[in-house]
């Protein structure tokens, strides 16, 4: 798989939030516990199906879970504004 191909998420992230293990979240999804840690990983892109199903249990929109780029590292923003100048 190319760079052109490599779809970031926060799976793992939005996991941890909810206190779900990924074993929870399989069962919900239909799919095998692997799975989701493969798609943590970076190791398998989901199809869209599963993707939108992803959003759907945790409520939230498609671009908080995937992005195409990196996501920045949480608090990157936030410590760099509390620096004095």
């Amino acid at each position: 798989m190319g760079n052109s191909e490599v779809t970031y998420n926060r799976i793992a992230m939005l996991r941890a939030e909810r206190g779900i293990s990924r074993r929870q979240l399989a069962d919900a999804l239909g799919v095998h516990y692997q799975t989701v840690g493969y798609l943590e990983r970076g190791e398998f892109s989901p199809s869209l199906h599963l993707a939108l199903r992803i959003c759907a249990y945790f409520e939230v929109p498609v671009e908080v879970v995937f992005s195409l780029d990196p996501f920045p590292r949480l608090g990157a923003e936030s410590n760099s504004a509390a620096r004095p100048a």
